[in-house]
């Protein structure tokens, strides 16, 4: 699919589209219920040839059984830049979402929401372009800090951007929260129509078996095999 045609191309561009679209964050909401459709995406790039794939993989939400899954390729939108990730990635990812043939109820990103530098993640980004329910699971805690959450599965500590705290300390921005026993901490972030307290409970509800929630560990699966049958067909062709 082509880049749309307005899509920032400049560092300026990018950041100007950050700072509008902050103010449409909608950071409290329910969460996902019994019998819902829940969404997971992911990426992956071929740099070599200018590609990124995307995919999508749709979940009921009480059994974790796969109700339908898409992928996308698309040329990469937009440099390399820390805090714009997501102007690398929403057009293919659009695309993947736009291919299911079932709405989802929440989409689950692979990255962050409101743990931002301008609170504005891959997944607030992404909410607000589609309306969706939408919040990020991010593997690492990027530029927060946040203390160690106790060990037992459900434990959870503030993930906190201390850049210019004062006496009352940073602003709190996720939750560093321990979906395994003794194994570390996934980090939650509203992303748009979702509280924090409710995106928690969604990431425990997914990740009942391993450290990432369903959603996440099938879209990665999925985005890696098609990017793999990819290179293989263009290294046939």
């Amino acid at each position: 699919m082509p880049i749309p045609a307005d899509w920032p191309s400049t560092e300026a561009e990018a950041l100007a589209e950050q700072q509008r679209l902050r103010t449409l964050v909608e950071p409290h909401g329910e969460g996902p219920g019994p019998g819902a459709l829940v969404a997971g995406v992911d990426v992956a790039y071929d740099d070599e040839r200018d590609l990124v794939v995307a995919a999508a993989v749709l979940l009921e939400y009480g059994t974790l059984e796969v109700v339908e899954e898409t992928t996308a390729v698309g040329r990469i939108a937009f440099p390399y830049v820390p805090g714009l990730l997501a102007f690398r990635e929403l057009p293919a990812v659009l695309d993947a979402l736009a291919d299911l043939t079932h709405t989802p109820d929440t989409v689950v990103c692979d990255g962050y929401g409101l743990a931002h530098p301008r609170r504005l993640g891959l997944a607030s980004h992404l909410g607000v372009l589609t309306g969706l329910r939408t919040f990020g699971v991010a593997k690492t805690p990027f530029t927060f800090s946040h203390q160690a959450p106790g060990p037992q599965r459900g434990a959870r500590s503030p993930l906190v951007d201390d850049a210019g705290a004062g006496e009352e300390g940073g602003e709190e921005v996720g939750s560093a929260l321990r979906t395994r026993a003794g194994v570390k901490p996934v980090f939650v972030s509203v992303g748009h129509r979702i509280g924090l307290s409710e995106a928690v409970d969604a990431t425990l509800a997914l990740a009942r078996e391993y450290r990432l929630p369903e959603t996440t560990r099938r879209a990665d699966s999925l985005c890696r095999r098609a990017l793999a049958e990819l290179q293989r067909t263009a290294g046939t062709g």
